[in-house]
């Protein structure tokens, strides 16, 4: 299988499916990790991604993981990449081995603030921002670049319209296409592709999609990510704590209707956030089908 940028992958695409995973820490865990891309790689998805630990802590199980989805030919491959803890030499020695491996595709994120560092001054390195990262794999390599986008405005954002001139220096800066975060309102994902557009913003947008099966751990992410659960949602779930299998049943119903929400509206392809749990990722595939 020849590799093929992502952005060109899209354009071909009326439809389909790409699938984030997380690096294995420990070897039951990645037995877990092969056994769910086993599953997944039935559905043909478009691409593949591959998450980076904070400050680069999973570097070693990132490359590793990697290396399996390439060996499986499940897809087209995206490593994530976080100018967090990187100097330029380390960016390059990453990005030399990709290239080495022959993937087309880089995920290039800011990445979050070492936890055991406060006060951390992402200005004190030599790649500060996801924008100066795109700029430099633009600048010395031919990969295609992704970025994440925050369809509620990034954590760190004052306001919307700040959190969008932050878009668009990366997209200025050579961006090729982007994933959101999680996000559970459609509205909110809508009114964020308005203002892109408003923008003149045109790389295209994969909805990137969380199940929501576990109200208790979503909650926490969504403070830290700013996404907003439906009220109406949250207290179906609420009341089911004490039943988990019909939380996550009332959960996984949620998340399939808001996949045939987008798909209706014209977002056909979408990005899930796998968690590295098949079972979950394959009963939402299978109601859409």
């Amino acid at each position: 299988m020849s590799a093929m940028k992502i952005s060109e992958i899209l354009k071909n695409h009326d439809k389909g499916f790409a699938f984030e995973f997380f690096p294995p820490k420990n070897e039951l865990a990645q037995e877990s990790f092969k056994a769910t891309v086993e599953v997944l790689k039935k559905y043909n998805p478009m691409y593949t991604s591959m998450t980076y630990g904070a400050g680069g802590k999973t570097r070693e199980q990132t490359r590793e993981a990697v290396e399996v989805l390439l060996k499986e030919k499940i897809s087209e491959v995206m490593p994530h990449f976080t100018c967090v803890g990187a100097t330029k030499n380390m960016a390059h020695i990453i990005l030399d081995g990709y290239k080495h491996h022959g993937i087309e595709n880089i995920m290039a994120l800011r990445g979050d603030p070492p936890q055991d560092m406060p006060g951390f001054d992402f200005r004190s390195q030599e790649l500060s921002y996801g924008s100066d990262l795109v700029k430099f794999i633009k600048a010395n390599y031919n990969f295609c670049a992704g970025i994440a986008v925050y369809p509620e405005g990034h954590v760190e954002c004052k306001s919307l319209d700040e959190d969008m001139g932050f878009t668009k220096i990366k997209v200025d800066s050579g961006a090729d296409f982007a994933v959101t975060q999680m996000f559970f309102d459609n509205k909110q994902f809508y009114a964020f592709i308005d203002r892109m557009k408003k923008k003149n913003i045109n790389i295209p947008v994969m909805p990137g999609i969380l199940p929501l099966i576990d109200v208790a751990k979503v909650k926490k992410m969504a403070v830290v990510c700013r996404a907003t659960i439906p009220h109406a949602i949250e207290a179906k779930m609420e009341s089911l704590r004490s039943d988990p299998a019909a939380m996550m049943h009332a959960g996984l119903d949620f998340t399939i209707n808001q996949c045939r929400d987008l798909m209706k509206n014209g977002f056909t392809k979408l990005h899930f956030f796998t968690l590295n749990q098949p079972v979950t990722i394959k009963k939402i595939l299978d109601a859409l089908a």
